[in-house]
């Protein structure tokens, strides 16, 4: 009988009662078709591979990470909830010694989730993987986390999440954005002030094929994290890289998510996107489980899988080999870069555009921050939507200094409410949210 060698955890939810429409590539047959393969081939009956039950994840769980605007019940289903909680039982399976690794197959997904949450974008309404890393802050201590986004969309809203977090790396290789939503996800987009070089990403030309996913893994990711030396790595496990994708233009394998899974390493993976729901996804999530249990893969292949589909082209490869030494060059030098970023500057302003493609709706957001020597500082966003919707939003982060703090209670308290239609404080230090 075949035994894993990482005791593995598996949590699934397919939402069979959610869909942005029946015909839509984000509805319930994504997982349906990887379940039906995993019970086929049995994998839950090798020693050291357990399912776990997903629950709700709390109101609180959520205000954690987000403002959701006017409030969480007002823009998450019982889906969502039940999605974020998937991810925090697995997380709960690794922390608490059960499982040595868990992946989390979970929907709705979540990495297009901002801070602020006005409705849904990119198919998310609130981020599955940041909810569960502030969970586990919350009950297990202040983890030095990494977050590998390896979806062929950039992760602005895990980005945005994360932006002013120096414990928190999150790195994302991704489908140029001039060529596919969200179009972001530069390298340029360095961090904020205060965690300035602990946001890296790696944009990948349409047509990369296996090679070039697996030398950004080994002379980019794997280098990076070394020097981090994370307490835990989280695979956002985006699947639409694949070369059946309907929506993108990449040219990754199921062996070779496989290959990077076991060569990444990861403690936990949340299944992201990912729409070829039968020419892909039961075979890449069937590699990727292998891979985190320790299992042979090598037999891992597509009915329709041939070397010429996860080929590139030779500009490609050496795009790839300045693009990975200039970027783990510019990681190697973030403190003299942020010196340089902040001279002499109290605060850094930045103004978005952010578009709600599901919803089809615009929101404009300034946001000012304060630079600290002592913390990941105060922020304050003031948002608009052409819907009406006009909100102020300040951000006291879980390490705030004193000063940090006493500001941020201080501008919730005085601002006019008439100003404006909702104030809301997230308190990471009190861990709750205030509205008026």
């Amino acid at each position: 009988m075949y035994k894993a060698a990482n005791r593995l955890g598996l949590v699934f939810f397919p939402a069979f009662d959610w869909a942005i429409s029946p015909s839509h590539p984000e509805r319930e047959e994504r997982l349906l078709y990887t379940q039906d393969q995993i019970f086929e081939e049995g994998l839950l009956d090798i020693e050291g591979i357990y399912e776990f039950r997903p629950r709700l994840a709390e109101i609180k769980d959520v205000e954690r990470v987000h403002i959701c605007v006017p409030d969480v019940n007002a823009r998450v289903t019982e889906s969502h909830l039940i999605a974020a909680g998937g991810a925090i039982v697995a997380a709960e399976a690794v922390m608490e010694g059960k499982v040595d690794k868990a992946f989390a197959i979970v929907r709705p997904p979540g990495h297009h989730a901002f801070r602020i949450v006005h409705g849904a974008r990119g198919f998310c309404n609130i981020n599955i993987e940041a909810i569960m890393v502030e969970y586990i802050r919350r009950q297990y201590g202040n983890k030095r986390i990494a977050i590998v986004d390896t979806d062929c969309h950039h992760g602005d809203g895990t980005q945005d999440i994360y932006w002013h977090d120096k414990d928190t790396l999150y790195i994302s290789i991704h489908q140029d954005g001039r060529t596919l939503f969200p179009g972001t996800g530069f390298p340029g987009e360095f961090g904020g002030p205060n965690a300035y070089g602990y946001n890296l990403n790696l944009p990948l030309p349409p047509n990369t094929g296996e090679e070039g996913f697996l030398y950004a893994l080994d002379h980019f990711i794997l280098p990076v994290l070394e020097d981090f030396k994370p307490d835990l790595i989280i695979n956002s496990a985006g699947q639409d890289n694949h070369y059946t994708d309907p929506i993108t233009n990449m040219r990754f394998s199921a062996q070779g998510y496989a290959v990077l899974n076991d060569r990444l390493n990861p403690d936990i993976a949340v299944l992201e996107g990912g729409y070829s729901i039968e020419g892909a996804l039961p075979y890449v999530n069937l590699g990727i489980i292998l891979a985190m249990a320790g299992l042979d893969y090598s037999g891992i292949r597509e009915p329709d899988y041939s070397s010429q589909k996860v080929s590139q082209s030779a500009h490609i490869k050496d795009y790839l080999e300045k693009a990975c030494a200039e970027t783990y060059q510019a990681w190697q030098r973030r403190d003299e870069m942020r010196e340089k970023y902040i001279l002499d500057k109290k605060e850094i302003k930045r103004s978005r555009n952010i578009f709600y493609d599901t919803e089809g709706l615009l929101e404009t957001q300034q946001e000012t921050t304060r630079v600290c020597l002592d913390c990941s500082g105060l922020s304050v966003i003031d948002s608009q939507t052409d819907a009406g919707q006009h909100i102020l939003a300040i951000f006291i982060p879980r390490d705030a200094c004193p000063h940090c703090r006493e500001e941020g209670l201080r501008l919730f308290e005085s601002t006019p409410a008439r100003k404006y239609t909702g104030i809301y404080l997230q308190d990471r230090i009190e861990d709750k949210l205030l509205r008026k």
